[in-house]
């Protein structure tokens, strides 16, 4: 058994270089049988140690290897599961950002504990993940906005899965959510990573410590869901120096609401049809909300806008007045995005 597996069945800690041994291991395909479904399942448990967690996340980033390009400027948004299951908010908040001007370059998942992921949600737009750095740039350039594929992550996290085969690696959706957020390459991004519970603060300063290409906004609220909730307050870490910021909802003028004001459409054929719905305002006012304070949350990372009602108060208008809708239509269709279209005329 190899030490890092020994190491996490007994709740000790795994140090950086028994993780490299691991994944020197695997590529070299000289784990024993199992030993890689083993050490999924012992990342599972709880008590694994937050060093644990944040030497892994070093561990992979030190073995990238390859031209990684930088998006000076951009943003992501993405949580790390496990909490309520609500519709795909982040996705929303990402179009609705970028038509306030905002360069998003966005990560995410097929589903593990809600009912469509990100991904799924871009299978039925008719939307495609970006294959290298070169085409995530080429369509920033041309929409604002790119949804960027599996080789922004560790190679080695394609090869766990192929060694666990024939086994599935939904299983171990936990703890991959949770440490997803932290391993893709993203140079000169703002990330906002959302939490399900205040408790995982800790572990997730950790894991963002162990990022040394981006900045990571951490967020979370004791409604229980991976993303800012307009109903809720919400405290935001944005960086490891900065002050946290409440966000009072009150102070927001945010209206009251419940978990099911954000719960995602029963009826999976109408997925695409309520999505739209969610970016042009017309989901109910939760939900509008909801949108548009992460929305306001990554334009502000993005430094184009300044204070939360400002910025929130746009991201409705952009909503309401179909911005966001044209926006997504452009995207689906090919065709640059009017918005950069205009902003190039001078219009």
């Amino acid at each position: 058994m190899h030490a890092a597996i020994a190491a996490l069945r007994a709740g000790r800690p795994v140090d950086t270089a028994t993780w490299s041994s691991f994944w020197d291991e695997l590529s070299a395909d000289t784990l024993g049988p199992g030993e890689p479904a083993s050490l999924m399942a012992a990342l599972s448990l709880d008590g694994v140690v937050p060093d644990t967690l944040a030497n892994l996340a070093r561990s992979l980033h030190a073995r990238r290897t390859g031209p990684v390009r930088a998006f000076p400027g951009a943003v992501n948004v993405v949580g790390t599961g496990g909490g309520v299951s609500t519709f795909n908010v982040s996705t929303a908040a990402a179009f609705v950002a970028t038509a306030l001007g905002a360069r998003v370059v966005k990560t995410g998942s097929r589903a593990y504990s809600s009912k469509f992921g990100s991904i799924d949600l871009l299978d039925r737009l008719g939307i495609p993940l970006t294959k290298s750095y070169d085409e995530t740039a080429a369509w920033l350039d041309r929409h604002g906005i790119a949804f960027a594929g599996y080789f922004v992550y560790p190679v080695e996290l394609t090869v766990l899965a192929r060694r666990i085969l024939p086994l599935p690696m939904k299983p171990y959706g936990r703890a991959l959510n949770l440490l997803g957020p932290f391993l893709p390459a993203l140079p000169g991004t703002r990330q906002l990573t959302g939490l399900p519970n205040p408790g995982l603060l800790p572990l997730a300063r950790r894991l963002a410590a162990a990022v040394e290409d981006r900045d990571i906004w951490l967020v979370t609220n004791n409604v229980g869901a991976d993303e800012l909730i307009s109903f809720a307050d919400n405290a935001v870490l944005p960086g490891p120096d900065a002050p946290e910021i409440l966000l009072s909802r009150r102070n927001l003028q945010l209206a009251d609401g419940s978990l099911p004001d954000l719960a995602a459409v029963a009826d999976n054929d109408r997925l695409v049809e309520h999505f739209l719905d969610v970016v042009s305002g017309r989901a109910g006012e939760v939900a509008t909300q909801t949108v548009a304070l992460n929305a306001a949350a990554l334009a502000i990372a993005a430094e184009r806008e300044t204070g939360w009602r400002n910025a929130m108060d746009s991201a409705l208008a952009a909503m309401r007045d179909g911005a966001v809708r044209n926006l997504i239509e452009a995207v689906r269709t090919g065709k640059p995005s009017p918005l950069l279209s205009r902003a190039a005329s001078g219009a």
